[in-house]
């Protein structure tokens, strides 16, 4: 097994919650696709990101099944490792194009497009209860983000993740894509309870550009 850290990202206020990342600091040790591929499923996280230049922010981000040319809860994870390394990043470069990264107040930010966070459904439940009566995974295919207003005046939100892929992962714990969906959808800024515990921040702009935030919290090197 490659060497590789584990960190949680958009942990809760109280550091509940949070998904776990997978992060391979020297990418340059599995080149290829196949082999990233091979590594990513054997990890099993939802999702786990490569490194590939460090100083210039370039990584590479995998599921257990995909490559991926942006997913949102990599690179706030990414971003936040790599300024505990001592690299002071301030925009990161995934195949989908660039991406500006910033911390503020104990939480890491970066900021999207909009039109990058494809392929996830969202669909509106009447209570938070009914989201949180789903099975894992509700019936059907295709990526599913299930959602309620908690308090619409404040724009909170609970929520919860479902893949429906086939590759291992039920129900995904907190995914900043989804949030970016559902934020650019309604047209407004959110905070997102989704999962076990975690809190996903987002922060609507003109010129289909979108914020997301959270706090990370290291789980340890695995090898």
């Amino acid at each position: 097994m490659i060497d590789h850290e584990v960190v949680r990202v958009f942990t809760g206020p109280r550091g509940e919650g949070g998904n776990p990342l997978g992060i391979v600091p020297d990418g340059g040790r599995v080149p290829g696709e196949r082999a990233r591929q091979q590594v990513a499923a054997e990890l099993g996280f939802s999702e786990t990101v490569f490194v590939d230049d460090a100083s210039a922010g370039r990584v590479d981000i995998y599921t257990p099944s995909s490559r991926l040319p942006f997913a949102g809860h990599p690179l706030v994870g990414v971003a936040w490792f790599l300024r505990r390394q001592g690299r002071e990043v301030s925009v990161l470069r995934p195949p989908a194009g660039e991406v500006p990264t910033r911390e503020e107040d104990g939480t890491t930010w970066i900021r999207c497009r909009a039109a990058w966070a494809t392929g996830r459904r969202t669909r509106q439940y009447g209570s938070v209860a009914e989201v949180g009566g789903l099975p894992a995974p509700p019936p059907g295919e295709g990526w599913l983000y299930a959602w309620a207003w908690e308090d619409e005046a404040a724009g909170r939100v609970r929520a919860r993740g479902f893949p429906r892929r086939g590759d291992g992962i039920a129900e995904d714990e907190a995914t900043g894509a989804a949030a970016v969906t559902l934020t650019a959808g309604l047209g407004r800024s959110l905070t997102v309870r989704q999962g076990a515990g975690s809190q996903i921040l987002t922060r609507f702009h003109d010129a289909g550009t979108i914020s997301l935030g959270g706090r990370v919290t290291p789980a340890g090197p695995r090898r």
